[in-house]
């Protein structure tokens, strides 16, 4: 094992094969980071895991593996200089450090988030590292129990695990009632001071080896809090009526964005969610359509089951409505809930997505490939075009391809990302190289599944 520049490190003399797997090395360790806290204002810890560690192992084996953990923490250091790194066993690597605002989280959390997209050298080869993340941050005027803050990042490392996203948690004092409350009357005011943004994850349709739409994520920069994620605030959006100009808002933001994707070459269509409450929100409808045709965007709304179930009559006319100026509709979370082939037939849709609940476990299960092929099969038969959702390993997409769906969007093709990012994405093109190639190493696994 190499030596570690020591300066990126709570310790100054290069880590044993048995200090990286003893855990009460790794606990003292912690510890003594926290005992370093500045009189900043807010104090983090972020939990960097490997999640493709056993894959790695394959790869490199055991002892090569046990110590990748090590290269992991060099680059931690390297893209957070000012943070402490350290080593906590064979897969998990602390981050703490602190800022006087809690935006410094976020702000680290994507930093790393860049840095791992680049491939690590080891011995020689490169290894792309797909690194899952939970963190903590705490008021230090409000917060002075470290275990607390470890036992939080803990528990969003174990979110991030199913999220299969990176998930921060504020440790503080409040109540969940008062955090709710708080946001719910911060929200209206972020939608004023454009506090919001969009980031875009692409579709990419497999025949044609091309992305044809984005779907637009909305997310709030919140000034004190950081980064709010939807599951978060929509739901409050919802209740409080705000979830009319905060659908609104996205609409505005997706066509000008749009026209910047224009002139940059990107003929995309933009999809939107769209809560089930406005479908039967006739002012709503009206404002939205105005806002398309007046523009002459080319957008989508992706909408639930679940939301045209609960006034049919009146959802089903104003999707109509929507389908008639051009709008795409595409019926989201397909198969999550309660899916019913009365209004399915009914529906101006032109596009199904297939849940993710399934996709994830395609290649593991021995029904969810019947259920995924019998909904592209139905789908077809609607003359509707078929999106996979959370598409994370190329044999899920080579399997796909062979059931004969259409799109795939997922973290193997990319995450969100805002619209500087998604411009050098399309203009790369890597992503091209990935689905060209699709069923030459998968062959074997496709002749499997078609004999049953």
């Amino acid at each position: 094992m190499r030596d570690i520049p020591h300066a990126q490190f709570e310790t100054s003399t290069p880590l044993t094969d048995a200090q990286l797997i003893d855990p009460d090395s790794s606990i003292g360790r912690a510890h003594d980071a926290f005992s370093k806290t500045s009189q900043a204002a807010w104090q983090f810890l972020i939990l960097a895991e490997i999640a493709n560690f056993s894959v790695l192992r394959r790869h490199l084996g055991r002892l090569r593996a046990d110590t990748v953990v090590v290269d992991v923490a060099t680059r931690i250091g390297e893209a957070l200089p000012d943070a402490r790194v350290v080593i906590a066993g064979r897969e998990v690597a602390e981050i703490a450090f602190e800022s006087n605002a809690r935006l410094a989280l976020d702000v680290a959390m994507a930093a790393l988030e860049v840095a791992f997209e680049r491939p690590l050298d080891i011995d020689g080869e490169s290894y792309v590292i797909h690194v899952q993340m939970g963190a903590a941050a705490a008021a230090v005027a409000d917060h002075r129990d470290d275990v607390h803050l470890i036992e939080e990042a803990e528990n969003a490392l174990v979110e991030s695990r199913a999220e299969r996203s990176a998930i921060a948690r504020d440790v503080t004092g409040n109540s969940v009632a008062i955090d709710r409350a708080a946001l719910a009357r911060d929200l209206a005011l972020a939608i004023e001071r454009e506090e919001l943004f969009l980031q875009y994850q692409p579709k990419v349709h497999l025949r044609r080896q091309q992305i044809t739409s984005v779907e637009a994520l909305v997310r709030w920069n919140h000034p004190t809090r950081g980064l709010v994620l939807p599951n978060d605030f929509i739901p409050l959006a919802e209740e409080s009526r705000d979830i009319v100009a905060l659908t609104l808002w996205t609409i505005r933001r997706s066509i000008a964005d749009q026209k910047t994707l224009a002139a940059n070459g990107h003929d995309l269509r933009i999809f939107i969610n769209i809560a089930g409450a406005l479908l039967a929100d006739k002012r709503f409808v009206r404002r939205a359509c105005a806002l398309v045709e007046a523009s002459g965007a080319q957008l989508g709304f992706e909408i639930t089951e679940t939301s045209v179930i609960r006034d049919p009559e009146s959802a089903i006319a104003n999707l109509k409505v929507f389908a008639e100026i051009g709008i795409v509709i595409a019926i989201d979370d397909y198969g999550a809930g309660l899916s019913s082939l009365a209004y399915l037939k009914q529906l101006p849709a032109r596009e199904l997505k297939i849940d993710k609940l399934f996709v994830t476990q395609l290649t593991s299960s021995n029904r969810d490939p019947l259920i995924v092929r019998s909904t592209i099969d139905l789908a077809h038969a609607l003359e509707m075009e078929v999106v996979a959702e959370g598409v994370e390993t190329q044999a899920a997409m080579a399997l796909l391809s062979v059931m004969g769906c259409d799109m795939i969007q997922g973290f193997l093709i990319s995450r969100p990302i805002n619209l500087e990012a998604l411009m050098h994405f399309l203009e790369d093109g890597k992503y091209q190289a990935m689905t060209a190639d699709i069923r030459a190493p998968f062959n074997r696994l496709a002749t499997v599944w078609k004999r049953g």
